[in-house]
């Protein structure tokens, strides 16, 4: 069971439109606005108890319905989620696979929403005169504040940045320019990163996670600007990530401690999301990737519906030694938990690996192996009480060893220290035969071992297979190895779609526009790089006149 402390952490949002910035939850009704008086002392303890709605908003944000956890990997080269030919899916996930972004995909209405009732909740405790004596509280809700735009920025770029909760009537927020946000962000992040207490808590931020924002914000500058002209941020992420290396963080023995029902326990998680049975469930992971029928080898009973799939192209780039991929995915005939074979009409239920298509004519109930890297329990569980190891080590040594390969060497580091990290991290999925942990600055600084290219069977299961396929391959991405080693450590962990765009080819293009996979087709023209940021949501522009449609994008 999980400590009181989550408990302490987890709370519910009253529903707010966010038509316009100005809703929030309402707080003011809290034993809390008695207890600012000069009777009483205000603690970081007492504001602590009133961050409910900026906590409960993240967990929302990311595994809200298609939320957060969906969108960085849906429109990746990892997973999809066709549509099932009898059962349903597809439609937005369709579109979302296949880089077709409209103004009306529900993904993009779930980040925004809660990412500014977060934001909203965070601007009304820091204008609360109580809230502002605890110093602690004050800066880690600052920190919130910048998470939540972090995400914003990294998804849509032109946003609102709002940092007051009271505003006249009928006020609405004009888009700040992207300059201006990232401003805003790192001069906030570097006021508060030493503010926020090193104790490490579950949900609760600390001066590490800050320091991860941080280095995230650095490490992704040069992509999201498009503007390769400066080295110099990736010093500064090395910087950053340095403290963290420093802090009281190991690698856990297990590749699959850090995605249990309670990773609390895990040295590795710097930032964790944490989610409760009875007071906050949500990843629904276990639900959307299994056959219905495949729910006996667990023997949970919620829904499941088989909708996700990995990609073939993907997993045919694991070694074969590598234990991530069992800790990952499940493929072949599947046994209940007596061992017994699971049938469906009468026939075994055989997760293929050959997936068809996206809608042409979609793929079948069976085809595709399945996620399993979230723990999944039995009965009503499932996977929707698993915390999220939103920043954890490997991540921060991965960050590093990308900058020093980017760079070349930095402040007496070298490449060679660079794959020594990553190896470091590899390690504990080669333990039956070490020799394959070791990567070498070639290997990584080569290409990708991933096909790329367009693979798509538009057959019927009684008629002939058609494939339509291009060939692409990986050879022309630069630091194509050390962006495999990103996908087998962190599939499904909201990193791919950044790491996507940030990874480039030889011609200049990033790998997120310049190469085909499954049914998404690379964009011909180079300079084409409007589907790095996602369009505004038509909800939140019929709402607000005053925001614009990103570039590229209709209304």
């Amino acid at each position: 069971m999980k400590s009181n402390l989550y408990k302490s952490l987890l709370g519910t949002v009253i529903g707010a439109s966010m038509l316009s910035l100005n809703s929030c939850t309402d707080l003011s009704e809290t034993i809390y606005s008695e207890l600012a008086s000069e009777k009483y002392e205000f603690t970081d303890k007492d504001a602590a108890a009133m961050f409910a709605p900026v906590y409960s908003s993240l967990r929302s944000l990311y595994w809200g319905w298609n939320g957060y956890a969906d969108v960085m990997d849906e429109t990746s080269d990892l997973w999809t989620t066709p549509l099932r030919i009898g059962v349903g899916w597809g439609d937005l996930y369709i579109a979302m696979h296949e880089h077709n972004f409209h103004s009306q995909i529900d993904h993009l209405w779930t980040e925004w929403q809660y990412a500014y009732e977060g934001i909203n909740a965070c601007n009304k405790l820091l204008a609360d005169k109580a809230v502002q004596e605890a110093e602690t509280s004050v800066a880690q809700l600052r920190a919130y504040r910048a998470l939540y735009y972090y995400i914003l920025f990294d998804l849509f770029r032109n946003i609102p940045l709002d940092t007051t909760y009271d505003h006249p009537t009928g006020w609405q927020p004009e888009q700040a320019k992207p300059q201006e946000v990232w401003d805003f962000l790192i001069t906030e992040l570097n006021d508060i990163k030493d503010k926020c207490g090193d104790e490490v808590r579950m949900g609760e931020i600390n001066n590490y996670a800050v320091h991860m924002i941080l280095a995230k914000m650095y490490l992704n500058h040069n992509a999201w600007f498009n503007d390769h002209s400066d080295d110099s941020y990736y010093q500064k992420c090395i910087d950053e990530l340095n403290q963290v290396l420093a802090g009281p963080f190991a690698l856990a023995p297990n590749y699959s401690d850090n995605f249990k029902e309670d990773i609390s326990t895990s040295p590795e998680i710097i930032f964790g999301i944490p989610f409760e049975y009875l007071y906050a469930g949500g990843n629904y992971y276990a639900n959307k990737w299994m056959n219905e029928a495949g729910r006996a080898t667990w023997g949970f009973t919620g829904w499941a519906t088989g909708g996700s799939a990995a990609l073939p192209q993907f997993l045919e780039t694991y070694d074969p030694d590598d234990t991530r991929f069992t800790d990952c995915w499940i493929e072949g005939e599947q046994k209940d938990m007596n061992g017994n074979t699971i049938y469906v009409d009468g026939k075994p239920l055989n997760y293929t690996r050959e997936i068809r298509s996206t809608d042409n004519p979609g793929c079948y109930p069976m085809e595709g192996a399945r996620l399993v890297k979230y723990e999944i329990k039995t009965g009503d569980w499932g996977t929707s009480y698993d915390d999220v190891p939103f920043f954890r080590l490997a991540d921060a040594m991965m960050m590093k060893a990308e900058c020093l390969l980017r760079l070349g060497g930095y402040n007496g580091e070298t490449e060679e220290d660079a794959a020594r990290l990553v190896t470091q991290v590899r390690a504990r999925a080669f333990k039956d035969n070490p020799e394959k942990a070791t990567r070498t600055v070639a290997q990584l600084k080569g290409g990708s071992v991933y096909k790329y290219g367009h693979r798509e069977n538009t057959a019927k299961q009684d008629e002939p297979d058609n494939w339509v396929t291009t060939e692409e391959g990986g050879a022309d991405i630069i630091l194509g190895g050390l962006l495999d080693d990103l996908a087998w450590e962190f599939v499904a962990e909201h990193h791919r779609r950044q790491d996507l765009i940030r990874f480039r080819m030889t011609n200049g293009q990033n790998v997120f526009n310049g190469k085909s996979w499954f049914c998404k087709d690379r964009k011909e023209d180079v300079n084409d790089n409007h589907c790095d940021i996602f369009p505004i949501h038509k909800t939140f522009l019929e709402g607000n006149l005053k925001l614009k449609q990103n570039p590229g994008y209709g209304g």
